[in-house]
């Protein structure tokens, strides 16, 4: 799924309630019209993944079990 056109702002990335407490494994997260977008949050300048939001409610469903 491609990204949205508009960018997103560092303010809204938010780092997963359930990342290390090490700070090494830290996964961040940004809501967006289509869906959400992933990323590693020790490479915020790197790449990240789009994920619809259908899909992204799909896995959620899936985790919770």
């Amino acid at each position: 799924m491609p990204a949205d056109s508009q960018p997103v702002t560092e303010s809204a990335w938010f780092k997963s309630s359930y990342s290390g407490g090490n700070a090494t494994e830290c996964v961040e997260a940004a809501f967006i019209s289509s869906g959400v977008l992933l990323r590693d949050s020790k490479r915020s300048r790197g790449p990240h993944v789009a994920v619809s939001a259908k899909a992204w409610s799909s896995f959620l469903t899936s985790a919770v079990v």
